[in-house]
């Protein structure tokens, strides 16, 4: 429980909408909002693949011996080229799940909380449904096979 950052008095029980400052009542909320610095929004910029400073290392992950389901080099830059895929990056909610996913010491975990979100689940679905576009591919003699 954190103090009213008003009174400093009592427990708060609410936020500011502008500034994020908590307060405990109607009348601190009065003395706060003729003072009240709204905190300022990061400027929206369009997320674009060559911001990272250095190129995911696509290469090891493809070598690694204990992934059990591989997609073919070919197939994970068809994600790059989707257009549906950009989109739902403009989204600065998923692109901070992404940072936060990344960033997790146990990504397993993390994962699990992001399939919560609508929007994780639509990422992934999408993400699924351009690599496994192609999943049958017809052999030489005819018959279709299952990667």
């Amino acid at each position: 429980m954190q103090l009213c950052g008003v009174c400093s008095d009592e427990t708060s029980k609410y936020t500011c909408p502008r500034c994020k400052i908590r307060y405990c009542s109607l009348g601190c909320y009065k003395r706060h909002k003729d003072t009240c610095l709204p905190v300022e929004q990061p400027t929206p910029t369009h997320f674009c693949f060559t911001d990272f400073a250095e190129p995911w290392p696509v290469e090891d992950l493809l070598n690694e011996d204990n992934i059990t389901d591989k997609v073919p080099l070919q197939r994970l830059q068809l994600l790059g080229q989707s257009k549906e895929l950009r989109d739902l990056l403009c989204n600065p909610h998923l692109r901070q799940l992404l940072r936060s996913i990344d960033s997790a010491d146990s990504k397993e975990d993390a994962m699990k909380a992001a399939m919560q979100e609508p929007l994780f689940v639509e990422f992934s679905d999408q993400c699924l449904k351009i690599v496994e576009h192609e999943a049958d591919i017809t052999s030489n003699d005819g018959e279709t096979e299952a990667f």
